[in-house]
């Protein structure tokens, strides 16, 4: 989004209160005590009432982990801006690792208050390998920026930077970064990311403002762009010298990627598609923690029933073929030479005509529906063996996921949707729709829903011995074969008398999600213009009691929240984005007078020495 630069500054405090907060719209699934998980509780947080508080981050300043209270509250690490090893905190870098210059001269920060495009920094992954703790943090603008530094941990449990450890992470062997949202610490230790909303390659035109912000990479040369660039997964690791290794993924699909999730076999991985029209896929790698080559399904919703939670469903799975990244690569740069785009392009890809009445005039094509609108497409030869065949599928399943998809028979019809956690005691999945609106309530297609405008949780069962559409075997024992309402926000018929739309007591567009290991605690974060202040829930799947634990400052997100468990320490991450950014149904005064920026924290550290 476009955001003005504002300055202001920015206080942290925790004042907790004690009370018992039950979530709207919620299943009691009240059982007896599981002895094999650990009980976390938070002292619940108060919603803000006045501005003082709502310019603030709060959080709960007290848990406790099987009884055994601990003091707790919100820590700030790094802010947008903040200069150390004479790197400073979020500078986009073009495709010679130089700063990217803004219009007035100045150096672009995505920090999430300049006029430019982006929401400023969005997740961090902390990473503790080889005896240190490393922290990568992505920034979600256009020429998306991606940072690591050190981390030092004291006798308490805080967490601090390491002085002269920051550093650029150079992505221009991939293109360069776009729109980084969303990601997570693999099973071994390396950051996952991800580049959402990615450009219409079918007419870049349509991509606005973005596509001509990310032109500033290529020092404004659009002859050097390609949309094809941009809408994939980057990977970061650490080598023995303590620098960053960084890869993108082809393989995995090219879409609005919100986050990629890898499960505990460290090859399935669930992809989310953020935006309205877009698919659910799941990608599987054909080696352990390597994600450079596997197969990619997509998700068709069988609907088996309809609530105000967000319903229940059936999923199935239509196979997209295998491809690897080194196959995808070669067609987006075949001469190794990124000083020129001369890669694929969409007509390489498809060939399209303007439905009429829902349908396409001319044999061949096939009608669908997604976030692009409404298209007639027909498969080319992509590979270039004079047929189009099952290898194409796979080719452009990876350049046109979500098109692809739909044309395979999956499901394109969900709205929002976004982060993505898991549950081993349960073998439980949750994936977070931000609404239940638009495809998924408009009485046509695989998804037919009861409108929730604030959103919900969904749980999805995994199993293995699967089979795909086609009758063969899914290699995975974490395939999700349903998915059901979990947890939904109140939609208020009238704002109540501080402006929210949402019931304060309870969820609103739900964005990011994180499961506490070994309890039985969801952690879920907003990304929302129906409260005046985006909060973070803790939510118990199985009383379904749902606690507030934290705040960011008015119209700021609340992403990426993530658990950590670090030698007897644990950590729950919190991104404040793009403070003062939003709409939203009230506007406050800007309260202190120095420059509010995006910012890293974390809420802890606890104590987990007692965790089963």
């Amino acid at each position: 989004m476009k955001l003005n630069k504002l300055h202001l500054a920015l206080a942290a405090a925790a004042a907790g209160v004690s009370l018992s907060l039950v979530g709207c719209n919620t299943t009691d699934t009240t059982e007896t005590a599981d002895s094999s998980v650990s009980e976390i509780q938070f002292t619940e947080l108060s919603a803000p009432t006045d501005e003082v508080q709502k310019n603030l981050i709060r959080s709960s300043d007290s848990a406790t982990i099987n009884d055994e209270e601990m003091q707790i509250g919100y820590n700030t690490l790094l802010r947008t801006g903040d200069v150390d090893n004479g790197e400073t905190f979020g500078l986009a870098k073009d495709y010679q690792d130089q700063a990217v210059i803004e219009a007035d001269g100045s150096n672009y920060i995505c920090n999430g208050t300049d006029d430019g495009v982006g929401s400023g920094l969005d997740h961090v992954s902390i990473l503790d390998k080889d005896g240190k703790i490393y922290m990568v943090s992505q920034f979600e603008c256009a020429t998306g920026a991606m940072y690591m530094n050190e981390l030092e941990k004291s006798s308490d449990g805080s967490l601090s930077l390491v002085p002269g450890s920051l550093k650029f992470v150079s992505q221009k062997e991939g293109f360069g970064g776009w729109v980084h949202c969303a990601g997570m610490t693999t099973p071994w230790q390396t950051h996952l990311g991800s580049e959402e909303y990615e450009p219409n390659a079918k007419d870049p035109s349509t991509n606005g403002y973005y596509n001509d912000v990310t032109t500033s990479f290529w020092n404004g040369d659009q002859t050097k762009n390609n949309p094809y660039y941009y809408g994939w997964t980057p990977e970061v690791d650490v080598d023995a010298n303590g620098n960053p290794v960084y890869t993108k993924h082809y393989t995995m699909g090219r879409m609005a990627h919100e986050l990629a999730y890898v499960m505990p076999d460290e090859k399935t991985v669930y992809l989310s598609d953020d935006g309205t029209n877009v698919g659910l896929f799941m990608f599987i790698a054909d080696t352990a923690k390597d994600l450079s080559a596997g197969t990619l399904y997509a998700a068709k919703w069988n609907q088996t029933a309809d609530n105000d939670i967000g319903g229940e469903a059936e999923l199935t799975w239509i196979n997209l073929g295998h491809t690897d990244n080194a196959s995808i690569k070669s067609l987006l740069d075949p001469d190794n030479d990124i000083t020129t785009a001369d890669g694929i392009t969409f007509a390489n890809v498809f060939s399209a005509e303007t439905p009429v009445s829902g349908a396409c005039p001319t044999a061949g094509f096939t009608y669908i529906n997604t976030a692009n609108g409404e298209e007639c497409l027909q498969l080319q030869d992509i590979n270039g063996d004079s047929t189009v065949d099952a290898g194409d599928i796979a080719l452009a399943s990876r350049l046109e996921t979500r098109r692809m998809a739909a044309m395979e028979g999956a499901t394109t019809e969900f709205r929002k949707e976004e982060g993505i956690t898991f549950n081993a005691t349960d073998n439980q999945l949750y994936i977070a729709m931000s609404e239940v609106r638009k495809g998924m309530t408009d009485g046509t297609g695989d998804i037919q829903l009861t409108e929730n405008k604030c959103g919900a949780v969904y749980a999805l069962d995994v199993e293995g011995s699967i089979k795909d559409t086609d009758g063969a075997d899914i290699a995975s024992e974490f395939v999700a074969i349903n998915m059901n309402g979990l947890v939904g926000g109140n939609y208020l018929a009238s704002a109540d008398a501080d402006g929210n739309t949402c019931d304060i007591n309870g969820i609103a567009q739900p964005d990011n999600v994180a499961y506490i290991d070994g309890t039985n605690t969801l952690i879920i974060g907003e990304d929302t213009s129906a409260h005046n202040n985006d909060m973070v829930w803790a939510y118990n799947i199985k009383s379904g009691e749902l606690t507030r634990i934290a705040h960011t400052p008015y119209g700021s997100e609340t992403t990426s929240p993530y658990w950590y468990n670090i030698d007897g320490n644990g950590y729950i991450t919190l991104t404040n984005q793009h403070p003062y950014g939003e709409g939203g149904p009230r506007a406050y005064d800007k309260p202190f007078g120095a420059e509010i920026r995006s910012e890293i924290g974390y809420i802890g550290p606890f104590d987990t020495s007692s965790m089963k």
